[in-house]
């Protein structure tokens, strides 16, 4: 059974940093995308960056330049180190992660209509920003 666990979340001033983590429980397969999702106020759960098997990233166009993914494979665990946070980015941060996906393009923009077997998501962690 997939578990993912968000770590990290918490309150900054604007221009501050904050480091999530999302550490993997069982297996999610060889081929597989990866990525952070954010959902404010409303309903919708949009992309912040994702990553795929191959290591190649996407980014969503308002964290660009100031949101860094990464993931360290030997012990399972994904990172978004986000810099230069605004009050914008002020949201419920998901960690998402899909077996079978190659594209992580694709998988930023479509992984939060996926309703399957083969998607896990994590609890989420709070972001807050202050100005």
């Amino acid at each position: 059974q997939v578990q993912l666990a968000e770590t990290g979340g918490g309150s900054v001033q604007t221009g501050g940093s904050l480091r999530l983590s999302c550490k993997v429980s069982g297996s999610i397969g060889r081929h597989h995308c990866m990525g952070w999702f954010r959902q404010g106020t409303g309903p919708v759960r949009t992309g912040v960056a994702a990553i795929d098997t191959d290591g190649i990233t996407t980014y969503g166009n308002s964290v660009k330049g100031r949101f860094t993914i990464s993931k360290d494979k030997y012990k399972n665990i994904l990172y978004l180190q986000m810099n230069n946070l605004k009050p914008e980015d002020t949201a419920v941060y998901y960690c998402g992660a899909e077996s079978g996906c190659e594209y992580s393009d694709y998988f930023l923009s479509n992984f939060p209509d996926v309703r399957a077997p083969s998607a896990y998501w994590g609890q989420g962690t709070q972001v807050t920003v202050s100005s």
